[in-house]
């Protein structure tokens, strides 16, 4: 599968939700939908784990990614990820950084490569 950075850097190529609708699997969204709600407290169905990935205008998104401000933002700034704006790293992306700092590494990589 190739990968899909987000753009807030995190891969949706590697994310479970994204994983269990590119299979079209039932028991994979159940499983998915049990970790997150043990892991987050959520109260999530099988049937909320869809999600063709944040960079994807598609109805099947999952429910944070379509309020997640970085993902707004950078369809407004009409960038293929933050490492293409402009105003990189912003206040939200640091923020988000202490909570994934993987995702720092990843777009910090592709603005040295680019």
């Amino acid at each position: 599968m190739e990968k899909m950075i987000g753009f807030c850097g995190l891969d949706c190529s590697e994310c479970p939700a994204f994983i269990a609708t590119k299979k079209d699997d039932d028991e994979e969204r159940k499983k998915v939908a049990q970790k997150w709600n043990k892991e987050f407290k959520a109260n999530l169905k099988p049937e909320d784990i869809n999600c063709d990935g944040c960079l994807i205008d598609s109805e099947r998104l999952f429910n944070y990614c379509k309020v997640c401000e970085i993902r707004k933002c950078g369809k407004e700034q009409k960038v293929e990820n933050c490492a293409y704006c402009d105003d990189y790293a912003c206040d939200k992306l640091i923020e988000f950084f202490t909570k994934a700092p993987e995702a720092k590494t990843t777009l910090d990589g592709i603005r040295a490569g680019r």
